[in-house]
C-alpha cells in the first residue's frame, strides 16, 4: 500500500507549513536503466481516500515492477514556517514604514527535515509502455518520519483528485501515471517526463547567459538584443500565463497549491525561440489543501497549521472566509513568482534573486509597487524588468500590485489573473 492507510485517512487537509526550495543538485550514479526487483521492493496497493480518488487510483501504475529507473537527476530540500514576526524595513535604505502594515507578518523559516531525490525513468510494461516519467522519492519514516510519510499521501490524494475526470485533465498540471512503496518504507511517485527544467532553472540559465556576454566583453547588437528581449517578454508570458491556468483549475476543484515558486513549475522547453510549443505544469502538491466546504471545519493536521494561523490573523473565521483566504494566498505567492520571471531573467546573474526580490518588495516598499518601480527605474542593472512591466501602459505593475494587494480580499482570483489583458500578449 502505498502510504500507510492511517496516514492517509487523517489528510483531510494539508497546505502550507513549508515551502520548496530546490538544491538543483545532480548526480550520475544509480546506474541507467536499473530494474526494480519485485522481490526485494514488493508492489504495494493504494488505498484511495475518497470514492472519487478511488476511480482514478484504480488506473494507477502502482506494481513496482512495471518500472524501470534511471540515473539520479536532483533533489529538494523543504524549508519549514516556524514562527511569524512584523515586517522590519531593509536593504539599506531610508524609507518610510507605514503604520498601517503592522497587521502584515511575514514568515520565519527553518530547513525542514525531509529531503526528496528525483530519478529518470520510464514504464517498463502495460499500456503506458515506454512512457518517460520523473521519479519523486519520498524517505521512510525512519529518515523522513511521519512528515514525509504525510506529504506523500498528500500528493498522491491531490494528484487523485485532479485528475478524477480522464476528460478534464489540466495540461498545465504534472500527471500522475502511479506509485509504489519499497522494503525500507520509501515513496515512490511516477510523473509523466514532460520535461526536467523548472522556471527557477530557466531564469538562471537566462541571467547567467546575460552575465557571461556582458563579462565577455560582447557589445549587443541593437537589433539582436531587441530580439532577444522580444522572444523573452513572449516566453515569460507564456510561462506565467500557463502556470496561472493550472492554478485556476486547482482553485476550481477545490484545491489550493500552497507551495508555488520559480521551482514547483516545470517546463517543457527553456529555448525562448520555441516559446509557442511551451507548456508550463504545476508540481509539487504535497502542501496541497482541501478547500471543499466540508473540509474546513475541525483541526487542522500538522502541515496545514501555518495556513490557517495566518487566516486567524487576518480575521477569516468562517469556512467562507477560511477558503477566500486560502485561494488569496495561493494569488499572493502567484505574485511573488510573476515578480520573480519579471525580474530574474532580465538582469545580470547576481543582480537579483527571489529572497533579494521579496525583501525589497515586502520590507523596503511594503508592497508599494509604484515606489518600488521609481526605485528600480534608477538603476540600470533593472531596466529590462521595468520595461517589461511598463507594458500596455503599466499593465504589468497593474496586476502585479493587485495580486500582492495587503488586504487578502482585494486580490483578484486566478482566472481573473489568467484573463489579465498583461497575459493575452497583445503588448507584444
Amino acid at each position: 500500500m502505498l502510504v500507510g492507510g492511517a496516514v492517509a485517512d487523517c489528510l483531510t487537509k494539508c497546505g502550507s507549513s513549508f515551502v520548496t526550495r530546490s538544491s538543483s543538485s545532480s548526480s550520475s550514479f544509480c546506474g541507467i536503466g536499473l530494474r526494480l526487483d519485485l522481490n526485494s521492493n514488493p508492489p504495494r496497493r493504494i488505498r484511495p481516500r475518497r470514492a472519487v480518488i478511488g476511480l482514478c487510483v484504480a488506473s494507477l501504475i502502482t506494481n513496482s515492477d512495471s518500472f524501470e529507473v534511471g540515473r539520479l537527476i536532483g533533489s529538494y530540500g523543504f524549508m519549514n514556517v516556524t514562527s511569524y514576526s512584523g515586517l522590519q524595513s531593509g536593504m539599506g535604505m531610508d524609507y518610510a514604514v507605514s503604520e498601517d502594515i503592522g497587521s502584515f507578518k511575514v514568515q520565519d523559516i527553518g530547513e525542514g527535515s525531509v529531503k526528496i531525490r528525483l530519478y529518470e525513468g520510464r514504464v517498463a510494461q502495460g499500456p503506458l509502455r515506454g512512457t518517460r516519467v520523473i521519479f519523486k522519492v519520498y524517505p521512510g519514516q525512519q529518515v523522513g518520519g511521519i512528515e514525509a510519510d504525510m506529504m506523500a499521501a498528500n500528493e498522491l490524494n491531490a494528484h487523485a483528485s485532479l485528475q478524477s475526470s480522464p476528460k478534464d485533465v489540466c495540461p498545465h498540471i504534472q500527471a500522475l501515471l502511479g506509485g509504489f512503496e519499497t522494503k525500507t518504507g520509501e515513496q515512490w511517485l511516477a510523473f509523466r517526463d514532460n520535461g526536467k527544467y523548472s522556471a527557477a532553472d530557466y531564469a538562471k540559465i537566462t541571467s547567467e547567459k546575460m552575465a557571461k556576454v556582458i563579462a565577455g566583453g560582447r557589445l549587443w547588437n541593437p537589433f539582436e538584443l531587441d530580439q532577444t528581449i522580444k522572444c523573452r517578454r513572449y516566453f515569460v508570458i507564456r510561462l506565467l500565463h500557463g502556470a496561472m491556468r493550472g492554478l485556476s483549475y486547482m482553485h476550481d476543484n477545490d484545491r489550493l497549491h500552497q507551495s508555488l515558486g520559480p521551482a514547483s513549475v516545470v517546463l517543457s522547453t527553456v529555448v525562448e525561440k520555441d516559446a509557442p510549443y511551451l507548456v508550463p505544469q504545476l508540481r509539487d502538491l504535497a502542501f496541497s489543501v482541501d478547500i471543499r466546504y466540508s473540509q474546513l471545519e475541525g483541526r487542522p493536521n500538522i502541515l496545514s497549521e501555518g495556513l490557517w494561523r495566518r487566516a486567524s490573523v487576518a480575521g477569516a473565521s468562517s469556512p467562507l472566509e477560511k477558503r477566500a483566504f486560502g485561494i488569496a494566498d495561493d494569488i499572493y505567492e502567484a505574485g511573488l513568482l510573476f515578480a520573480y520571471l519579471a525580474f530574474v531573467p532580465f538582469c545580470q546573474a547576481g543582480v537579483m534573486d527571489s529572497i533579494s526580490l521579496r525583501r525589497l518588495l515586502e520590507n523596503t516598499f511594503q508592497l508599494d509597487l509604484q515606489a518600488a518601480r521609481e526605485y528600480c527605474s534608477a538603476d540600470d542593472r533593472l531596466l529590462e524588468a521595468v520595461k517589461f512591466l511598463d507594458l500596455g501602459d503599466g499593465a504589468g505593475w497593474e496586476l502585479l500590485q493587485a495580486m500582492l494587494n495587503r488586504d487578502y480580499r482585494g486580490r483578484p482570483i486566478a482566472e481573473a489573473v489568467v484573463n489579465h489583458r498583461f497575459l493575452s500578449g497583445t503588448f507584444l
